[in-house]
């Protein structure tokens, strides 16, 4: 396989399933994961799927990506999202498109929710339609 998406996946999202269902719903971040994958082999390309609590983590694998010359990054920076100026930075210095995705509606949520620092260094951010959002970006960045 010659092209490379890498799926990342910030704070708190290890507990896909198990933490507020009612916003997040009950499906896991293993189930993502192996969706995104069979996409990935079906359309001839390989997903690297990871997760991490923590900053400096995901600050490296964005990084990363742009030596590995990935095809693109589908990213959910949890939480990181609405303040991580160091995450923002991090995309903006790659040339690898990144495309934000957020199960739940950022905009449709509390006041601190509305801003989103990452999405204006990103090349498309998805919002509100579920875990169907990681799908979409995927093929957002096969077509891209």
């Amino acid at each position: 396989m010659s092209k490379k998406i890498l799926l990342l996946n910030g704070p708190n999202l290890n507990m896909l399933g198990k933490r507020e269902p009612g916003i997040y719903g009950a499906e896991t971040l293993a189930s993502v994961e192996e969706t995104i994958r069979k996409l990935g082999l079906d359309n001839g390309c390989e997903v690297d799927c990871r997760q991490s609590n923590h900053e400096g983590v995901l600050i490296d694998w964005i990084q990363d990506a742009d030596e590995e010359r990935c095809q693109g990054i589908i990213f959910n920076p949890g939480a990181y999202t609405h303040y991580s100026y160091a995450i923002r930075d991090a995309i903006a210095g790659i040339s690898v498109p990144v495309i934000e995705v957020h199960i739940s509606n950022i905009h449709a949520r509390e006041n601190f929710r509305h801003t989103s620092v990452t999405a204006a260094a990103c090349k498309g951010q998805i919002s509100g339609l579920g875990t169907k959002g990681y799908e979409l970006a995927f093929y957002a960045l096969m077509n891209s």
